[in-house]
This record gives structure tokens, sequence and C-alpha cells, in this order.
């Protein structure tokens, strides 16, 4: 928390992943923040016009998100066993975006149900999910997107970055802009 908003103070671009997802969407989109953290990226897309839930399982972290970033629903749950429809939030989401290495620091065994549930959450035919993270984190970009076709996810766009850059075989880093199957 403190790390981030030092960045801020100090002018550190902390947007990219919110500024692609908002490039994919209309204003007033429904967008999960999944693994949100205290809130960086979910609280922009707030800011400029779109509904957003953010979800961590750290209440410490979710309270930060809320201190800084009013506006959105903030909400403490675990992404391996995310059931929204069951806290009063039934309508589907037009985008998740799941940044900062979410994917790589979950339990390996939790990894192929986080992406199922992704698939549940999003809108049927057009929803999308943004799932970026870096290499070396015991986590194959291969084994992610083979992960992510058993979910029912196949990928739209692999960036090697949020600012677009194309991924290649070298890419130390994967941004899979994945739709459903």
């Amino acid at each position: 928390m403190a790390r981030f908003r030092r960045m801020a103070a100090e002018g550190s671009d902390l947007a990219g992943e919110a500024r692609l997802v908002d490039a994919m969407l209309p204003r007033e989109s429904r967008v999960l923040d999944a693994g949100c953290g205290p809130g960086r990226v979910g609280g922009w897309l707030h800011g400029v016009g779109h509904e957003v839930v953010g979800v961590d399982l750290d209440p410490v972290l979710i309270a930060a998100a809320e201190e800084d970033h009013p506006g959105p629903h903030w909400l403490v749950a675990d992404l391996a066993t995310l059931d929204l429809p069951s806290l009063g939030i039934s309508e589907p989401f037009d985008a998740i975006v799941c940044a900062g290495n979410v994917m790589a620091f979950l339990e390996s065994s939790s990894r192929r149900e986080v992406l199922r549930r992704f698939r549940a959450h999003l809108r049927p035919g057009t929803g999308r999910a943004a799932v970026g993270f870096g290499a070396g984190r015991a986590y194959s970009f291969d084994e992610f997107l083979a992960d992510a076709r058993t979910a029912g996810l196949e990928p739209d766009l692999l960036l090697s970055s949020w600012h677009l850059h194309p991924f290649t075989a070298t890419s130390d880093f994967l941004v899979a802009v994945l739709r459903p199957a």
C-alpha cells in the first residue's frame, strides 16, 4: 500500500493496466478487478466512468482500497471460490482485469478454478478477461494458456506488456486478453 502511494506521489504511471482495459470498453461498463489489492486499477477505472467491483483475499488491502478509492464495490473474497451472485452481484461483467502477478501467486491447485470462475462471471459472448503476469514465477505462459483453455477461455490477444507491445517467444511478461470459448 505504502509503495503505491509513494509511487503515485512521485508521479509514476500506475494506470497502464487500467488504460488497456478502458480502451476495450464503452463507458459505464461493468469491470471486475480480480485480486484488486489496494484498488489502484479498479479505482482508476471507476474514475473514468466504469462500474467496478474489486475482490481481494486480504482485508487490509480492501480497507486501503476503500480509503484511497471510494466508489467501487470492494469485497474480501477468495478468487478460487468466488460466487458473486451469492453476494447479490448477479449481473455479469464486461471485463475482468487481473493484474499484479495475481495468477502466479495463486496456489497451483487453484489456478484453473480461478480461471473457471472468471469465465462464469463474464458477460456471455462479449466479455473479456485481461490477465497479466511475469515469467519466472513457477507458472509458465504455456501452462497458463492451457489452463485458460481448460477453463473455457480462449486468447483474443497476447501482449508482452500492458502498453500493447507484441508478445513473442522471448517475452518475459504476458498480458492475455481472453474471451469465453
